[in-house]
């Protein structure tokens, strides 16, 4: 045996193949990596996105039920004073029922009584229906249960069932809503039938 080399310390030669292989998996790894974070970003924008589209619908939604509720207030937050206002409406076809018939010959201040009674209630219904309060005489009419009060019913052979017979008082409606029904009389089958 020379002394150059001590019988310990051999050479081995290194093995550079696991080295290489070390590099690819790491970038490999990095690259799922990488791909795993893009999609969670994906996911997230698709998430924020649905979110907001939710959100702004939701704000449309709510811009419009104010605009209706507002509109809504507007129109009918008079109300109360309108149901009010019919009172002396019907107060005025009250005075000029209480009158009697028109005759050849009355007073003069009978006649002129009455046309100033007519002349008040037609400038009194042109106002209210100027503003949207409108009067209808259910007459004639089927029965309505959402627009007329049936005070009483009647046997009758000349109206059908159900028919409103006589009107003591019109449907009042603001705007197309309902302020006072109509009390009214109703026919129903003749008995003696």
């Amino acid at each position: 045996m020379t002394q150059d080399t001590e019988p310990t310390q051999v050479e081995t030669p290194v093995d550079p193949a696991p080295a290489e292989q070390a590099a690819p998996q790491q970038a490999g790894a990095a690259e799922n990596a990488a791909d795993a974070h893009v999609q969670d970003l994906e996911r997230s924008v698709t998430e924020f996105k649905e979110k907001w589209l939710r959100a702004e619908a939701e704000n449309q939604n709510l811009m419009a039920r104010a605009k209706r509720d507002v509109e809504d207030a507007r129109q009918y937050a008079v109300q109360k004073f309108a149901r009010d206002v019919v009172e002396a409406a019907e107060n005025l076809r009250r005075a000029l029922d209480s009158l009697p018939a028109q005759t050849e010959g009355e007073d003069t201040v009978v006649t002129k009584m009455r046309e100033g009674i007519e002349s008040t209630e037609r400038s009194f219904l042109s106002i209210l229906e100027r503003h949207g309060i409108k009067s209808d005489n259910p007459a004639g009419k089927a029965f309505d249960a959402n627009l007329h009060q049936a005070m009483a019913e009647q046997p009758s052979a000349e109206h059908t069932p159900g028919t409103v017979m006589q009107a003591w008082t019109p449907t009042w409606t603001l705007h197309g809503r309902l302020l006072k029904p109509a009390m009214v009389v109703v026919a129903k089958a003749d008995d003696a039938q």
